[in-house]
């Protein structure tokens, strides 16, 4: 895949506006008391709490108190805390006007509530104070680069919207509170169509740089790349990267970031949610997706790169990811996106959670893996090793008569298996819903499928595996049972798939099932998991 010559045509035309939407200074233009806008978000966020049903609430993931989130924030490790921030609405359990809400934690393990961060108080966010990115600067301090959102009439999407991009900084270490700064890029509004957003910023030698998505006027997804000194003025480079798909009109959720192999070998990733891609057999079956090009790139000058795109997650939700670094790893929490209706839990006061963090490395297969990062095996209370298991044909095998909080670790061995379907049934209950996870034999896919979900969407996903791991006649699984989702790592995270599971009322059961034929699994163990702190009414 390469870029098209729109990236070079693109360039030059920019330029001659390039001096006219970066101020030299942030323009502060406040409309509303912040202080009091943040007071009536927390009362919108207890109030939902208050009556919330926790049926399908998640023990071991990140979600509001109440409301609807979508997607990860200011990721960052700071001061010795790991932070969190993400999209809020606090008056209501779907997408509205957007806040910040924020938790953190000393060990990815036990995380308690912080105060809400940030919410609309100035003319050019007065609708939303969209996502974007923190950054620790050279003087030590965090700051954040996130979108200020308007609708362009001023009351809803009817004519688009008026997006900019805004910067604030943190008043002390504990990042509970901050202080705006105002706009710092503005949109020069004959060069785009509306979406112009989500900056992810990071340094490369003595210079800082940004980018974010933008819808070009000629309705073509593209990522700007902008360059600083001093963190405050930014000056316009070029178009970093321009879809070649002539469908793709936007790149939300963009991130860019290096990367090294076990050899030391320097490549770049460059992430994004590919709007308006067409679905094509497995790919792109959800609303957006969320995916990655590997390639090279070379500072102030186009991503050039040198993979296809690939999907960070194969699962029905998933959205919306950002990366952040801690020194050492490559982290990135995703959004599982309820796009699709109908969606249960918005009549349950809350809306939307997070996956687990995942460590991203680069493997000798010359691609990503995202797997659990270490710290979640801290969240493991009681083991049981059932070790190797065999099932009949049509054979079902309870594990587990009721599992709130697990995680499964299991082989199976594709060689002595003859089903059709091996594998799992999770949150499987009395009226015979349940969700399946498990190898496909026609397909030679691992699949979530919810034909059998008693509530909210249905349908399957399935992830590819590699010939090699196909010849190895060894699948290794490891999933994650939520009270109402699933998140399966597939080969140590070669994939990984996300999917939002309803169960109903009563006990939720993990049962082995073999379907058209018999299963063997070389071992298999069960973790009963710990809640990380956030399932209270607090």
């Amino acid at each position: 895949m390469t870029n098209t010559t729109h990236t070079e045509g693109s360039q030059n035309t920019a330029t001659t506006f390039a001096s006219g939407f970066t101020p030299a200074q942030p323009v502060l233009t406040p409309i509303r008391d912040h202080a009091l806008q943040l007071e009536q978000a927390e009362a919108g966020v207890r109030k939902l709490a208050a009556t919330r049903n926790d049926r399908w609430y998640p023990l071991f993931h990140i979600a509001s108190n109440g409301g609807w989130i979508n997607d990860p924030n200011g990721l960052c490790h700071y001061k010795g805390r790991w932070h969190v921030f993400y999209q809020l609405h606090p008056y209501g359990t779907q997408w509205g006007p957007m806040h910040w809400g924020h938790v953190s934690s000393p060990d990815m393990l036990h995380w308690r509530r912080e105060p809400i961060m940030f919410a609309p108080s100035l003319e050019q966010e007065k609708d939303g104070v969209f996502s974007g990115s923190a950054v620790i600067g050279d003087d030590g301090k965090l700051r954040f680069y996130y979108t200020g959102h308007r609708w362009a009439n001023g009351h809803d999407n009817a004519d688009g919207d008026w997006q900019v991009q805004m910067l604030a900084e943190a008043d002390n270490d504990e990042l509970t509170h901050a202080t705006k700064r105002g706009m710092i890029i503005d949109c020069p509004l004959d060069r785009v169509s509306h979406n112009y957003r989500d900056p992810k910023v990071w340094k490369t030698g003595d210079t800082w740089y940004m980018t974010f998505g933008v819808t070009s006027k000629e309705h073509r997804g593209q990522m700007w790349l902008f360059s600083s000194h001093d963190m405050v003025r930014w000056t316009y480079e070029r178009v970093l990267f321009e879809h070649p798909d002539p469908d793709v009109y936007m790149l939300e959720c963009p991130d860019f970031f290096p990367i090294r192999d076990s050899h030391g070998r320097e490549r770049w990733v460059i992430g994004f949610s590919a709007m308006g891609a067409k679905p094509s057999g497995f790919m792109n079956r959800n609303v957006s997706n969320a995916g990655y090009i590997i390639g090279d790139w070379t500072p102030g000058e186009a991503f050039e790169p040198d993979s296809e795109f690939r999907l960070w997650d194969w699962g029905h939700n998933f959205y919306a990811p950002q990366s952040f670094t801690d020194g050492d790893r490559h982290i990135m929490y995703g959004w599982m996106s309820p796009f699709t209706p109908p969606i249960p839990m918005e009549d349950d006061g809350w809306c939307g959670n997070l996956t687990l963090p995942r460590e991203i490395t680069l493997g000798d297969d010359g691609d990503l893996h995202t797997a659990p990062v270490a710290e979640m095996t801290g969240l493991r209370k009681h083991t049981t090793e059932f070790g190797s298991v065999r099932l009949d044909t049509n054979e079902l095998k309870t594990i587990m008569p009721d599992a709130q909080a697990v995680e499964i670790e299991m082989t199976i061995d594709l060689r002595e298996t003859t089903a059709e379907r091996a594998g799992l049934r999770v949150h499987a209950t009395d009226d015979g819903a349940f969700t399946a996870i498990g190898y496909d034999a026609q397909t030679q896919r691992v699949v979530i499928d919810r034909q059998a979900a008693a509530r909210g969407d249905r349908g399957y996903r399935a992830a590819p595996l590699s010939e090699q791991e196909l010849a190895s006649g060894l699948l290794k699984l490891r999933v994650f049972v939520d009270r109402g989702c699933v998140e399966v790592y597939i080969n140590d995270g070669s994939q990984v798939m996300s999917s939002y599971s309803y169960p109903s009322a009563g006990p939720r059961a993990v049962v082995l099932a073999a379907e058209s034929g018999g299963m063997a699994v070389r071992d298999l163990t069960v973790h009963t998991l710990a809640s990380i702190g956030l399932a209270d009414k607090r």
